[in-house]
């Protein structure tokens, strides 16, 4: 068996023989998961597995004895289900010593009478019948960790942890492929949203259809023939409806059985796309219903879900329908009404009827705002709180003199912007305040974010204290270390010695003398990657931690190097602008300083698009280029060629082409991301000595290199790249002043007309691309690790819709400043439901 499933199962049994009291692992079960989800991974277990024991575990503190003892059990019976060997099953206990817990999941004690008879769902006679299991009692499962906002309170009825096998029609078979789809409870259901919606609410008369109108048409049934089709290989229904007005045929494909259900003389109500068949207008299998029920198909706005292996949409809905109609009235609301008057919110309930049955466009428009105002309004509450933790925390007060800075800044070899000097003054008032800087600073390519941490860093050791600074490339790490050492060391500075690098590649040797020297204290600026995080380095007195590309960095990562000091000053930087909604959202625990000014002699970079016929004239300015003494990147999305994406070209194969047919008398280099970082290091500082004119490179270059003599970028495949990072490499070019160019040039001709490429030519604003880079693609291109599973987890909210986010944020503002405890009575519910939204407390940036 898997060895972390046999750790769990130790777990587990040692559990039950504590008669489920949470006190198998010290801090509770639940702190088995910090180790456990990445062995489990590891040894190639299921995702869906995975996150199964993950939400049961988060949640099992709060359960009573027996509950806990039936999650265990639901939980192991699972993983047999998908792993036969796993082993015995972990044994029961429940508070009266018995074996078995009897009591059914949708009647228990305190469960209202009108609950034990909520309306249960029946199939539809043209839907796939479900197998017909004999009715048994089982186990409640506890609710999981649901990341949606007040999807579990202490005031939400019992039963909606139920198994959705105590609906009617749903057996053992149908509930596994709902918990496919993310439904394993009652609950669930409530939260699985269509995914659009299409509305056929408009009724037409027959004699108005026109083709391609999506409509809705009530009409007399006149004639029903069931005829072959293709030599019997297909039958068709072929059904005549009049509404007085005109005639309509409308015909469903292979479902014979449509013939017992449709006879003359029948009014029905059919919904869908009116089409055309030799000239005359026809309806192809569409939804349908006798006017006789209520119209859950048709005649309405009619919710589309996405659906997994043999569920279908009709079938699906109808279940939907009894469960909303039901539970939706009885879910407690955890906003309190003073909120929800002030902001114009309707209740919980109707909102999640009202966002999968909705009766009007209008209702739906005011539903989606309710969810998604409590899904920003909840992230914001989080992100509050931990401003306030951080806050307050003591943190060392260092003293940064004006005479001091001014003559460090005097001796620097160029001349700071006005951004520069506007972040230098934030960094020194939060140096100063008495507790830790917790600040972003989020710059274009090429805004002297360096020279702002530089200073930082010697605002700091100045007192005789540590940084270190973590980049998430070893190139990056090591032109850091150039930066620092030129701007550090010196006369009445540190020594040449003082400031080292740590990456993956130092000898044991040189590792060895730079932890001697943080411990002793010489050392004071170590820059590395993610080996400074390790273990054995320890420092004498960290009191500066500085975070360079920060998104490329898992939370994890970033507390494990503040970890290294007591309560240090931190710093993270940002060379991707982020959308003003997304900082708003997610970083509002941080101070930002925004550098939105260019250093004095960088102009922007000339951008064009030209198709790939059009190449060799980026090849002609290459070459002219060159000749003017300067040098060039070519970029390729790949390294190698690939079978699945035939017409992408790739750096290596490219490179020889390149070589041997276009510029056979230049100098060309190669890099990409699978070179050992030795021959990375060895290319790039050939390429800065100037020993190669071209460098043909994959996006490795995209952070890292700065080679001011480059002035032409050209970028094959760029229309495989999001606006953020096309950003990105064009900021490679043009740093040594002067005229610079990119030349974008798509997979084929018809890319060119791409909406991103052209935006690329109309601004050089990393701003401006970044807000239109987060309407097209999402939050995804600006987040981090846990950012982003924050993000993906927004079922309602927009992170472009920065008027509900304000709206959302002053509202969580006003709540923090009231009771940011949620200590009083009246807000028990909105701290439950913010607890479970959050989960585990982390940092979100």
């Amino acid at each position: 068996m898997h060895a972390s499933l046999e750790k769990l199962r130790k777990f587990f049994r040692l559990e039950a023989e504590n008669k489920y009291a949470n006190t198998a692992v010290i801090g509770g079960l639940a702190k088995i998961l910090d180790f456990w989800e990445a062995e489990a991974r590891n040894e190639g277990l299921s995702e869906d597995l995975i996150q199964l024991v993950a939400s049961r575990l988060r949640d099992y503190q709060r359960l009573t004895p027996t509950s806990r003892a039936d999650t265990l059990k639901g939980v192991w019976k699972r993983i047999q289900g998908q792993i036969p060997d796993a082993g015995m099953p972990i044994p029961v206990y429940s508070e009266n010593q018995s074996t078995q817990t009897t009591a059914s999941p949708a009647v228990t004690p305190s469960t209202p009478v009108e609950e034990r008879q909520a309306p249960k769902p029946k199939p539809e006679n043209n839907e796939p019948r479900p197998a017909q299991q004999p009715r048994q009692e089982r186990k409640p499962t506890p609710a999981r960790a649901s990341s949606y906002p007040g999807a579990q309170t202490s005031q939400t009825p019992v039963a909606l942890n139920a198994n959705l096998t105590v609906l009617q029609g749903v057996g053992p078979k149908n509930a596994s492929s709902l918990e496919k789809m993310g439904m394993f409870t009652l609950a669930d259901m409530l939260y699985y949203f269509p995914r659009r919606y299409d509305d056929y609410s408009q009724l037409q008369p027959i004699r108005s259809l026109m083709y391609g109108q999506v409509v809705t048409v009530i009409g007399q049934i006149q004639s029903v023939i069931n005829r072959p089709v293709r030599g019997g290989k297909m039958q068709i229904v072929e059904v005549i409806i009049s509404d007085g007005t005109g005639a309509l045929r409308i015909n469903w494909f292979n479902q014979p059985w449509l013939m017992n259900r449709l006879s003359e003389g029948m009014n029905i109500a059919v919904a869908g796309t009116i089409e055309q068949y030799l000239g005359r207008l026809v309806l192809n299998s569409p939804d349908w219903e006798p006017i006789e029920t209520e119209h859950l198909h048709t005649n309405r706005i009619v919710p589309i879900y996405p659906l997994t292996a043999n569920i279908t949409q009709k079938w699906l809905r109808q279940l939907m329908d009894q469960v909303i109609k039901f539970w939706a009235p009885r879910l407690p609301d955890p906003l309190p009404e003073s909120i929800k008057t002030s902001a114009g919110l309707q209740s919980l309930g109707e909102a999640i009827h009202q966002a999968h049955f909705p009766d009007s466009q209008k209702a739906l428009s005011e539903a989606r705002e309710r969810l998604a105002f409590d899904e920003i309004f909840y992230l914001q509450m989080g992100v509050l709180r931990q401003k306030r933790d951080w806050q307050s925390v003591v943190g060392r007060i260092f003293d940064v003199p004006e005479e001091w800075l001014g003559e460090r800044i005097e001796a620097l070899p160029f001349t700071l912007t006005g951004a520069q000097k506007r972040t230098v003054d934030d960094v020194c008032v939060d140096v100063g305040s008495g507790r830790p800087m917790n600040r972003l600073i989020q710059g274009d390519v090429g805004s002297g974010k360096t020279v702002v941490a530089a200073l930082a860093a010697m605002m700091i050791t100045r007192n005789g204290a540590q940084a270190a600074i973590m980049a998430p490339t070893s190139i990056l790490a090591e032109q850091h270390l150039r930066n620092f050492s030129s701007l550090m060391t010196g006369d009445g500075l540190l020594q040449e010695d003082q400031v080292r690098l740590l990456t993956g590649d130092t000898s044991a040797g040189d590792r060895a003398s730079i932890q001697e020297g943080l411990a002793s204290g010489h050392v004071k600026v170590l820059i590395g990657t993610h080996a400074l995080i390790e273990d054995p380095v320890v420092f004498k007195d960290l009191q500066l931690t500085i975070i360079d590309e920060q998104h490329r960095f898992g939370v994890d990562q970033r507390a494990a190097l503040r970890a290294k000091g007591t309560n240090p000053h931190l710093l993270v930087m940002t060379a991707t602008p982020i959308p003003r909604s997304l900082a708003l959202t997610l970083y509002g625990d941080l101070d930002i300083s925004v550098m939105d000014e260019m250093p004095a002699g960088r102009e922007p970079v000339a951008t064009h698009v030209i198709k790939p016929q059009e190449r060799e004239r980026g090849y002609s300015l290459i070459s002219s280029q060159i000749e003017a003494g300067h040098q060039a990147f070519i970029v390729y999305p790949l390294i190698e060629e690939s079978e699945k994406l035939e017409s992408v070209k790739a750096a290596v194969d490219d490179h020889e082409r390149l070589s041997r047919e276009i510029f056979p008398k230049l100098k060309l280099g190669l890099l990409h991301g699978k070179m050992k970082p030795d021959e990375k290091d060895c290319i790039m500082t050939d390429f800065r000595d100037k020993k190669y004119d071209i460098l043909v490179s994959t996006t490795v270059i995209e952070v890292g290199v700065d080679v001011p003599n480059a002035t032409v970028m050209l970028i094959e495949g760029a229309n495989r790249f999001g606006l953020a990072q096309l950003h990105q490499l064009r900021g490679r070019v043009g740093r040594g002043g002067g005229e610079s160019f990119c030349l974008l040039v798509p997979d084929h001709a018809d890319a060119a007309e791409n909406a991103r490429l052209q935006a690329m030519t109309e601004t050089n604003d990393g701003f401006k691309l970044a807000e239109l880079d987060l309407k097209q693609r999402g939050p995804g291109e600006f987040l981090g690790t846990r950012q982003s599973g924050y993000a993906t987890n927004l079922k309602m909210a927009s992170l472009t819709d920065v008027s509900l986010i304000e709206k959302a944020r002053n509202h969580a503002q006003k709540m923090f400043e009231i009771d940011a405890e949620l200590k009083a009575p009246e807000h028990a519910l909105l701290s439950e439901a913010l607890e479970r939204f959050w989960g585990r407390s982390g940092d979100v940036s």
